[in-house]
């Protein structure tokens, strides 16, 4: 049985320049990363048709940064690897890039950003790579700091693979320490292949929890297939952002949600670079 990555190298190191092209290239990680990036977005509950500031903690190589693009928002990405970034790069991607280790906290200014996301990075926080790491010291930092640089009334949402109890423990009290309030959302909770975690933090006071994904009669990998045939589509032209939300906001109208109406600034990106 293989070892979790955690247990073999500090990320920077073991997130190198072979793992980083094929991190990349793997249509499975692909197809996991598009998914939860997209939960972690719906999670975040931004207002339909207003493009948003976001932070992409532990970016990697931009595979969640391109679906923050892709629904018209501005981004910032922090990784630790610099062959992931230089990867991104290569990419020619949207959002803006900081190689930084996030356990150090976050440079910047207060209520900077309408919300961040963060794909399968808040775990590695909870080992110790050197002597002077204390998981819970920086778990504290990247929580106490992301608090003071989200505005209030924003959320962020960190999907992860714990590796035990003790370390969902770990981190959910860092979070409630930092001042956040929320808790976790498990979709899929009884399938081995489909279950997520997300970790959904909230700014603004207690709120109630987002509903977690069942798999009542449903196929969660068809519907991973659809969005990734209507990102296909968007890539390739064939279907602009704007389709693209209006058949978002059709969707979420049908689930009885409440929706903003079409207006001319529908699907519209945000002009010029953060």
């Amino acid at each position: 049985m293989s070892r979790r990555p955690e247990h073999q190298a500090p990320p920077e190191v073991y997130y190198g320049v072979d793992e980083a092209c094929k991190y990349t290239q793997n249509s499975r990680v692909i197809e996991v990363q598009e998914k939860c990036s997209e939960r972690a977005l719906e999670l975040l509950a931004l207002p339909d048709d207003t493009p948003a500031i976001l932070l992409d903690l532990g970016c990697g190589s931009g595979l969640s940064g391109e679906i923050l693009s892709n629904q018209g928002h501005t981004w910032v990405g922090l990784d630790i690897s610099s062959a992931m970034l230089d990867v991104a790069v290569e990419r020619e991607l949207d959002g803006d890039l900081i190689l930084a280790d996030i356990g150090q906290g976050m440079p910047f200014r207060a209520g900077m950003f309408d919300g961040a996301i963060s794909i399968s990075a808040v775990q590695w926080l909870c080992y110790a790579d050197s002597s002077h790491h204390k998981p819970g010291k920086r778990l504290y930092q990247l929580f106490m700091t992301l608090y003071a640089c989200l505005s209030r009334g924003s959320r962020a949402v960190f999907q992860f693979y714990p590796e035990n109890d003790a370390q969902v423990e770990l981190i959910v009290s860092q979070a409630m320490r930092a001042g956040f309030t929320g808790g976790l959302v498990v979709d899929y909770p009884n399938s081995t292949k489909a279950k997520k975690i997300y970790l959904v933090l909230m700014t603004g006071g207690a709120t109630q929890l987002p509903k977690a994904l069942q798999e009542e009669g449903t196929n969660p990998m068809q519907a991973v297939y659809q969005r990734r045939e209507q990102l296909k589509k968007i890539r390739s032209g064939k279907l602009s952002r704007h389709d693209w939300i209006v058949k978002k906001k059709e969707r979420r109208r049908k689930q009885g949600k409440e929706v903003r109406s079409d207006s001319k600034y529908t699907g519209r990106k945000r002009s010029g670079r953060f």
